[in-house]
């Protein structure tokens, strides 16, 4: 029986929980609410996935009212794999948030601190699961409007600036996107995303609705933080408590890509506009964008938590570049990109995390040295930077390698060459944080580093040892990437 309703009860369980928190407010009991909240939405993730393979696409209509009347959570292969990135990493993150949380948030906020965690995963979520256009606005607002609270808990004064920039540009993102569904409307008199899809072609040369569909793109853009309209994420994920860092660059960015590619393939997938508009050869031209002047910009930060900030620019840039391509190989190197990118960014925030933890510092100049002292840790960043450049047997290899092969396959030797050449400048800054630990002497030597605590350890090498797994084992995830690139490119919503 509950079986039957684990598509909602993946959204209201966190939902509901966040508000409890409120009530709760002592620090260690609301994390440990926090924490079994989280572990129960991963296993209902899971099973999601598991019934979609088993049986296809699930439908399940809110109230027994069926769509386009009713709202409707549709789950096929490509959401529930986005479902899992979800659940994954806020399970993972609770257990490192204890002491990180304990150390970077006063004490008489730490409820706050979790009420809001709680529902960005909630609208995390939401997003991705629901088959209503204006379903998702609401939950892409719920998820917007705790990510700015997070942000604003960071403990320099300069994370209120940050989640103040990320608050008007998230205004305009999300105005853009009602606009762009409000038009959608009017000209044909849905919200659900399946019935859309059906009605657009029989109207594809609507000025209204390609007015629709060019705002939620550019709506979708500005929360995904695609160049250039990424000037929000920098300063978010340099100044936001580390915790959020870590549950932002693993699955925020991820969920507005989602939205992106639910809104080209499944909305306006049967009128193929990549092709029909010139939005394929803009997409390209901004992933590559994003690619060389992410990485390039990532080499000149002297904080490695923003140098990262850059460098998920870049990593956005080679998952819209797939989705650019309009193929079956390129689709799956960007879908399969949003699980590994998770992993790779998700481990590499945990390690700043614990850096932050145990000297209090993530600038490059105060790291020096540091491989010694801290070897785990240390290691830790080595494989997660090996993993951004796409070294074999890290799971960034293959994401790179079905880029490059689909960038071959359609004569585009071009944007293979570049795609390379990102890689080198990445491998240019990972070598310079290896360069700083490793064959530098402390400039201001560190007496006493806390001792790194086991539940903040744990974590981290869990999404480490993931991007050498999923490096090495790659069937799994390139099988239902696969299968979710050729459900889009067939029409499957």
């Amino acid at each position: 029986m509950i079986a039957q309703h684990l598509p909602i009860l993946q959204v209201v369980l966190p939902l509901l929980a966040a508000p409890i928190c409120m009530f709760i407010r002592h620090p260690r009991v609301v994390w440990m609410w926090a924490f079994v909240t989280a572990w129960l939405c991963l296993p209902m993730s899971v099973g999601l996935l598991l019934k979609v393979l088993e049986q296809g696409t699930i439908v399940y209509n809110l109230g027994g009212w069926a769509a386009p009347w009713g709202i409707e959570y549709r789950i096929d292969i490509l959401n529930s794999f986005v479902l899992i990135i979800v659940s994954m990493i806020g399970a993972i993150v609770l257990p490192f948030a204890r002491r990180s949380v304990e150390r970077e948030i006063p004490q008489k906020r730490i409820y706050l601190f979790y009420t809001m965690l709680l529902l960005c995963l909630a609208g995390l979520l939401g997003m991705t699961i629901t088959g209503d256009a204006f379903n998702l606005f609401v939950f892409l607002e719920i998820s917007s409007l705790s990510t700015y609270v997070l942000i604003s808990f960071g403990k320099d004064r300069r994370a209120l600036t940050a989640a103040y920039r990320y608050l008007i540009v998230g205004t305009i993102g999300a105005t853009f996107y009602i606009i762009g569904v409000g038009l959608l409307y009017m000209a044909t008199g849905s919200l659900n995303i399946a019935d859309l899809a059906v009605l657009i072609p029989n109207i594809g040369g609507n000025r209204t609705v390609q007015s629709g569909m060019a705002f939620l793109i550019i709506g979708l853009a500005l929360k995904a933080a695609l160049f250039p309209m990424h000037m929000w994420l920098p300063n978010a994920y340099t100044y936001a408590p580390s915790v959020v860092s870590i549950f932002l660059s693993a699955t925020a960015t991820k969920v507005a890509v989602y939205a992106f590619i639910r809104v080209v393939f499944s909305i306006f997938g049967d009128v193929n506009i990549l092709e029909i508009l010139p939005v394929r050869n803009m997409l390209m031209v901004l992933a590559i964008a994003a690619m060389v002047i992410g990485s390039a910009a990532a080499l000149y930060q002297t904080d490695v938590r923003r140098l990262f900030a850059y460098s998920s620019i870049a990593q956005i840039g080679y998952i819209i570049l797939g989705i650019s391509f309009d193929s079956v190989t390129g689709v799956t190197a960007g879908v399969v990109h949003l699980f590994n990118h998770a992993l790779m960014k998700g481990g590499l925030f945990m390690v700043l995390g614990l850096l932050a933890y145990q000297i209090g510092s993530t600038k490059i100049q105060d790291i020096a040295g540091l491989g010694e002292r801290m070897p785990l840790t240390m290691a830790a960043l080595v494989i997660g930077g090996l993993g951004l450049i796409g070294m074999p047997l890290t799971a960034g290899f293959i994401s790179k390698w079905y880029l490059i092969q689909a960038a071959i396959d359609i004569g585009l030797w071009p944007i293979a060459f570049i795609i390379v050449l990102s890689s080198i400048l990445t491998v240019v800054y990972v070598w310079r944080i290896v360069e700083v630990i490793y064959f530098h002497r402390p400039v201001n030597p560190i007496n006493d580093i806390d001792r790194a605590p086991i539940s903040m350890v744990a974590p981290m090498w869990i999404l480490i040892g993931a991007t050498i797994f999923f490096g090495i084992n790659t069937n799994a995830t390139l099988e239902i990437a696969g299968a979710a690139a050729k459900a889009l490119l067939a029409g499957g919503v």
